[in-house]
């Protein structure tokens, strides 16, 4: 059997995709899966033993690029892919196996992709009710029964070759615990911890012994900046200087993760660190963090979740009621090395 999977196109859910990719290997273990997805996530894909390989759709979110998905689509129909998954439920994203001529095209219905997809499926919301379930029922046959839990979780490998050049390259040092920290979300501020919750957690887990560092694009700079807690020698701005792969492998030297809900949430959960996860406008019931080790922090009011951008009342007080205290102290009380 010969699969392509149209991929996702946010870190989030490509990561959470591996356990469709577990899934379906473990129910064929001669299965070949081919994914094709945006490039920036190419890199991740090297770290699901899972998958073959990865072919690069270069096409930025939101674009068509009609003639440059068929001749991605075309080159792909010497491979006689036996069926084709779409995760995405856009009426381009069925583009690429239509062109391939994939005689089974599996994906949701939706955006009148008629003719495009031959393998329909109803997406059911309250019964699939999380991201991951979504994308694990494209994995069973049309009547199967919906999954209802995750049977595997996702687990990135990490290259201890690159984790020993990133150490000696950033100027980094392993002499004492690390915490790491994701402080953006690309949704918008009502998924954002505030920055000067970030920097008090950042100087108690210093005092404590620990060291800090701030994860994330260069878009987060300014973030890991207003984190400083002014303690050079144990504070370390990553923001930026370094690519996706990298902050796997960064993730895994460190002994926990402060994260908001986001797609470097998932990332760390899949590297097996303990996470505390944060969610403002979001929930912990749609897009949990797919670990045994990772800890929620969800306050569950009244207005909550709203799923908004930024708070339609201005207070924030899904975030701001998350006291650094919280979360320095289900951190120490994993880690009794550092008191």
């Amino acid at each position: 059997m010969k699969l392509l999977i149209v991929a996702p196109s946010w870190v989030g859910d490509m990561t959470m995709a591996q356990s469709l990719f577990k899934l379906l290997l473990a129910e064929d273990p001669h299965v070949i899966i081919d994914v094709v997805a945006p490039e920036w996530s190419l890199p991740l894909l090297t770290r699901m033993p899972e998958v073959r390989k990865g072919i690069a759709l270069p096409v930025d979110h939101g674009q068509l690029r009609l003639t440059r998905r068929w001749l991605i689509g075309r080159s792909l129909k010497k491979e006689s892919y036996d069926q084709a998954i779409i995760i995405p439920r856009t009426w381009k994203s069925a583009l690429v196996p239509f062109f391939a001529g994939i005689p089974r095209r599996t994906a949701y219905a939706g955006e009148m992709r008629f003719g495009l997809i031959n393998d329909w499926r109803r997406l059911d919301k309250t019964r699939l009710n999380q991201t991951v379930l979504r994308q694990l029922a494209l994995g069973h046959e049309k009547n199967a029964a919906l999954p209802v839990k995750v049977r595997f979780y996702p687990k990135l490998t990490v290259d201890p070759q690159n984790q020993a050049r990133l150490i000696m390259n950033l100027g980094l040092s392993l002499d004492r615990p690390v915490v790491c920290f994701c402080p953006g979300a690309e949704y918008g501020p009502a998924k954002q911890w505030p920055v000067a919750y970030f920097q008090e957690l950042a100087a108690f887990l210093i005092d404590a012994g620990y060291q800090v560092w701030t994860l994330g694009s260069s878009k987060e700079g300014d973030l890991g900046l207003a984190i400083d807690p002014g303690r050079p020698q144990w504070y370390q701005n990553l923001c930026g200087r370094t690519r996706l792969e990298d902050t796997v492998d960064l993730m895994g030297l460190a002994v926990h993760c402060v994260s908001n809900d986001s797609g470097l949430m998932h990332v760390a959960a899949a590297t097996a660190t303990p996470v505390e996860a944060i969610y403002g406008s979001s929930s912990p019931a749609y897009t949990p963090p797919l670990s045994e080790r990772a800890r929620v922090h969800y306050l569950g009011l009244g207005c909550s979740p709203c799923y908004k951008r930024e708070c339609p009342y201005g207070h924030y007080n899904c975030l701001y009621r998350i006291s650094p205290d919280e979360i320095y102290w289900a951190i120490v009380s994993e880690n009794k090395a550092c008191p």
